[in-house]
C-alpha cells in the first residue's frame, strides 16, 4: 500500500484517502508571466506521475491545478510591455501547455484561474473579517498569524522567530511582520475588481484556498507543489483555511526538491537558469532533446531529493531508452511458436511488476521503479537469445508499456532516435555521410571476432575503442556474434 512522505506530520504515512477509490488532489501551478523553467517541469511530472500511479491502483483522481493569473510580476511584465495582464496571461497560458505537452503531463482534471474565483475569494475574506483572524487598514485586509495559534506547523518554525521575507509585505501597518495580505486596495495601472472594502485584488495566498475548497471541499486529500512554497505560501493557505472554516484543511502535503545545475543552485543571478523550452532546442546537442528523454532524466532521482541538471544527465538518459527501444525491436523478429524461456520469462515478469510495485508504494520511489524496469529488460535480453515465442514476445511489450505508462515512458513502438538524421563531419561534402558505411562497420566487426577467436585481445580491444570513436557502440551475445548499433 501506498506511503507518502506527509510535510505536515514530518513521515512516511500510510495514504488513506477520504472516501475510498477517490482521490481529491490539489497542486499549485504557476505563475503566468515567463517561460516554465526545469523545477516547474519536475514539479509538474512529480504530481504527473503520482495521479497516475493512484490511477494504476484503481482510484479515480480528481486533480486541480491553478493558474495564477494575477500577480505583481505579472502586472510589471504588461507594463513593461505595454499591453495588458490579460495578454501576458494567455500568452503564458499557452507556453505553459506547449511545454507540458512535449513533455507528456496530462491535463489536469480542473484547472481554475484566480480571476474567475474572485467571488469566492472575496467570500472567504468575509469569513475571516467576521472570525476576527483578519483586520482591515484602509483598502486593504490582513490576516493576522497570531489569531491562529499553531501558525507555524507546517514548516516547522515559530511565530515568534520569524522575520519578513521573500514575498511577504513588509507594510509599518500591520499588527505582526508576518501578517499577510487577503486583499490589496487597487493602484493605477492595475487591474482591480470590487470589493467590500472597495476595488482591488486578491493577495497570492487566499487564491488558492479558495480555489481549492470551491472545487475539492474545505477539507481534501493531497496538496502538493514544491519545497520552496512550503513557507510562506502553503504555511498561509493551512492559516487562512483552517482558521476560516475549524477544519483540517489538506490531510497530506507532498513537496518536491530543488533543481540543481552542475550541482549549483538555479538561479537567473548565476546564469545557469533554464526554461523547458531552451532545454528542448539546445543547440549543441547532435539529436533533439526529446520529452521522453526529459521526463526519464527527471524521474532517475527521487521526488524529495535535490535533482543536479547536466547534458551529460541527459546523454544518460537517453542512452538508457536506446536500451529499452533496441529491446522492443527485438522483440518484433520472427519468433518461433514455443521458445524454452517462455515459463521463466513470465516469471520474471511477476517479479519485476511486484518490484515496480513495491518502489512506487515506498513514496514513489521512482527510481527504483525504473531498476525494475531496467533489470527486467536485461533478464529479456538474455530469454530472447534463449528463444521466446511470439505471444510471449507480445505479452512482454505490453507489460512494458502497462508498468511504463505509469511513468509516461515508453509508449511509443518507434524510438525517435532511430530516424534521426546522422551528423555530417566537418570537411565533408554535401550529401557525403560521415563516418563508417554498413560494409566498413561489418568488416571491423569480423576483425573484432576473428582477434577474439585468436585471444588477441589488445587487437580487439583497439577495434572496439575505433568503433567507439565513430559513434558505434557493440553488443557481444552469448552465441559468439556481435549486435551494432550508431
Amino acid at each position: 500500500m501506498l506511503r507518502v512522505y506527509n510535510t505536515l506530520t514530518g513521515h512516511k504515512d500510510l495514504f488513506k484517502p477520504m472516501a475510498p477509490g477517490k482521490v481529491r488532489m490539489y497542486v499549485c501551478g504557476v505563475t503566468v508571466y515567463d517561460y516554465c523553467h526545469i523545477g516547474h517541469a519536475r514539479s509538474a511530472l512529480v504530481f504527473d506521475v503520482l495521479r497516475r500511479y493512484l490511477e494504476y491502483s484503481g482510484m479515480a483522481v480528481e486533480f486541480a491545478k491553478n493558474f495564477t493569473d494575477v500577480d505583481d510580476k505579472i502586472i510589471k511584465r504588461a507594463n513593461e510591455q505595454g499591453v495588458s495582464c490579460e495578454h501576458i496571461t494567455t500568452t503564458y497560458i499557452k507556453a505553459y501547455y506547449d511545454d507540458m505537452d512535449k513533455l507528456g503531463v496530462r491535463r489536469a482534471t480542473l484547472e481554475p484561474k484566480a480571476t474567475e474565483h474572485i467571488a469566492d475569494i472575496v467570500a472567504l475574506v468575509e469569513t475571516l473579517l467576521a472570525k476576527g483572524m483578519a483586520y482591515r487598514v484602509e483598502g486593504d485586509v490582513y490576516f493576522q498569524v497570531d489569531r491562529y495559534p499553531v501558525y507555524g506547523r507546517l514548516s516547522k518554525r515559530k511565530i515568534d522567530d520569524l522575520q519578513a521575507g521573500a514575498r511577504v509585505d513588509v507594510d509599518e501597518r500591520k499588527r505582526h511582520p508576518m501578517d499577510f495580505a487577503l486583499w490589496k486596495g487597487s493602484k493605477p495601472g492595475e487591474p482591480s475588481w470590487d470589493s467590500p472594502w472597495g476595488p482591488g485584488r486578491p493577495g497570492w495566498h487566499i487564491e488558492c484556498s479558495a480555489m481549492a475548497m470551491r472545487h475539492l471541499g474545505e477539507t481534501f486529500d493531497i496538496h502538493g507543489g514544491g519545497m520552496d512554497l512550503i513557507f510562506p505560501h502553503h504555511e498561509n493557505e493551512i492559516a487562512q483555511s483552517c482558521g476560516a472554516t475549524g477544519k483540517e484543511f489538506a490531510r497530506y502535503w507532498v513537496h518536491n526538491g530543488f533543481v540543481q545545475i552542475n550541482q549549483e543552485k538555479m538561479s537567473k543571478s548565476l546564469g545557469n537558469f533554464f526554461t523547458i523550452r531552451e532545454i528542448f532546442d539546445k543547440s549543441e546537442w547532435p539529436d533533439a532533446v526529446t520529452g521522453e528523454m526529459l521526463r526519464y532524466f527527471l524521474l532517475s532521482t527521487h521526488y524529495r531529493s535535490p535533482l543536479d541538471f547536466s547534458d551529460q544527465s541527459l546523454a544518460e538518459a537517453k542512452n538508457a531508452l536506446n536500451g529499452f527501444y533496441d529491446l522492443f525491436d527485438r522483440l518484433k523478429e520472427t519468433a518461433p511458436e514455443q521458445g524454452i524461456a517462455d515459463l521463466s520469462l513470465r516469471e520474471t515478469m511477476a517479479r519485476a511488476r511486484q518490484a515496480f510495485v513495491d518502489a512506487m508504494d515506498d513514496d514513489l520511489n521512482t527510481p527504483n521503479a525504473v531498476a525494475a524496469l531496467q533489470k527486467l529488460r536485461g533478464e529479456t535480453n538474455k530469454a530472447l537469445d534463449g528463444g521466446l515465442s511470439g505471444d510471449t514476445r507480445r505479452f512482454v511489450r505490453e507489460e512494458f508499456r502497462s508498468l511504463g505508462a505509469v511513468l509516461g515512458l515508453l509508449q511509443s513502438d518507434d524510438w525517435q532516435f532511430k530516424s534521426q538524421p546522422k551528423l555530417v563531419a566537418s570537411g565533408t561534402s554535401d550529401g557525403e555521410k560521415a563516418g563508417l558505411s554498413d560494409e566498413e562497420i561489418g568488416a571491423k566487426i569480423a576483425a573484432r571476432l576473428a582477434a577474439k577467436q585468436s585471444k588477441n585481445y589488445k587487437l580487439a580491444d583497439q577495434l572496439r575503442a575505433e568503433l567507439a570513436s565513430q559513434g558505434i557502440t557493440i553488443e557481444d551475445r552469448p552465441d559468439g556474434t556481435s549486435r551494432w548499433k550508431r
